[in-house]
């Protein structure tokens, strides 16, 4: 009689966790529109930030139809509905600063938001999936899949296939295939870091990218969730899902399902609270790819078969894996001090001459956030700490 494999048996595949071969954890082709049923849905998540601006939004969002969901059947269309729901939810909670804040979302946006939210296993709260993964499209349809041909889908003010090739190449005992797609890896992670210094760099002057003033000035509020926020310390009201508040972080790099497969495949340990905070951040990513992630750190420690082998080339692509990770996350260190610590320590330093001036963007950024990410976290010493517990994975 033939012999049964087993789960465990069977070759590593991306395909069961919605994981593009082509876009990696990117929702391939989002939608642009949903049914025509919710076209008043649409109708203000497009035109969020002019109605910021004009202190309309809670207005609009208040004679909104409460919609019923069942008619959202495509994943793609409820992807789409989760990020126009959240982009109006994210407006009408900071329309007016950190100041004037609100105790309630209103039921006809709070109930089909956590309803569609539910049937994603996400939470009621703009994410990374929804802000980054799913909102995008190319502006020529044919053309290539990069910044210059790529826009996004709803806007607020201020506005890699290795891994399988790995985890066979350890189970399989092939220091050879192991090698050759640490190889991979590490130039997607050098790929990863060119385009964030594309980014960012200072001579790059391309009006669709932020400036550090702008992003922490105006943009960065609404990214801001209400947990651990001095602004709305007791959450929020979801009116007609439960009469007590609730409370999610907002969106943050945390909730990048790539940086977390990185970490398990290389067998950072992160320390008790940074570790915490990371693992509640899966919990903001689609239960797919967190499910990647776990099932990714059940397998055979790639670390221990490196060592194991001790071959010298699989050694050195193992190596320059951990290089390359390390410079990514030195980076985003730098990116942050720029485009957080450093306009908070000018907005301080206008608050403590008593030099607070519209004309000054940085005077408008809320001062909760001064010390913490989007997400929750103490940002400087927590990037750090995940930095240096990477370079303890070092062979």
């Amino acid at each position: 009689m033939a012999s049964t494999i087993t789960d465990s048996q069977k070759p590593f595949s991306l395909d069961p966790y919605h994981v593009s071969e082509e876009f990696g954890f990117i929702l391939p082709a989002p939608l642009a529109e949903l049914p025509p049923y919710y076209q008043p849905w649409m109708d203000i998540a497009q035109h969020v930030t002019e109605l910021i601006y004009s202190h309309m939004l809670r207005s609009h969002i208040l004679k909104m139809p409460l919609l019923n969901t069942q008619f959202l059947e495509s994943h793609r269309e409820l992807r789409l509905a989760h990020l126009a729901l959240s982009v109006m939810t994210m407006g009408y909670v900071w329309q007016e600063g950190e100041d004037d804040t609100v105790k309630m979302l209103p039921r006809n946006l709070a109930i089909p938001y956590c309803e569609v939210s539910q049937r994603l296993g996400l939470p009621p709260i703009l994410t990374h999936a929804d802000a980054v993964l799913a909102n995008w499209r190319k502006r020529d349809p044919q053309g290539l899949f990069d910044m210059e041909n790529l826009e996004l889908l709803v806007t607020l003010p201020g506005g890699d296939n290795s891994i399988p090739l790995v985890i066979n190449g350890v189970q399989c005992g092939d220091a050879e295939t192991v090698t050759r797609a640490l190889e991979e890896f590490s130039q997607a992670m050098q790929g990863m870091t060119d385009a964030l210094k594309l980014m960012h760099d200072v001579s790059y002057v391309v009006p669709v990218y932020v400036k550090p003033e702008v992003f922490y000035g105006i943009m960065r509020i609404y990214l801001s969730g209400w947990k651990d926020n001095s602004s709305m310390p007791a959450g929020l009201v979801y009116e007609g899902v439960q009469a007590e508040p609730m409370e999610y972080s907002g969106g943050s790099a945390a909730q990048s399902s790539l940086l977390h497969c990185f970490d398990e495949l290389l067998g950072v340990k992160h320390e008790a609270k940074s570790g915490a905070f990371l693992t509640r951040m899966r919990n903001y990513m689609p239960p797919s790819h967190k499910r990647l992630i776990q099932d990714i750190s059940l397998q055979p420690s790639l670390r221990g078969f490196v060592q194991q082998q001790a071959c010298e080339p699989l050694t050195a692509a193992f190596q320059l894996c951990v290089t390359k990770l390390l410079a990514l996350r030195s980076y985003h260190i730098n990116v942050v001090s720029r485009f957080i610590t450093v306009p908070a320590a000018r907005a301080r330093q206008l608050r403590n001459q008593g030099n607070i001036s519209q004309e000054e963007t940085v005077s408008r950024a809320p001062t909760a956030l001064e010390e913490t990410g989007t997400g929750g976290s103490g940002i400087m010493s927590f990037l750090k700490t995940v930095r240096d517990r990477t370079r303890d994975v070092s062979i």
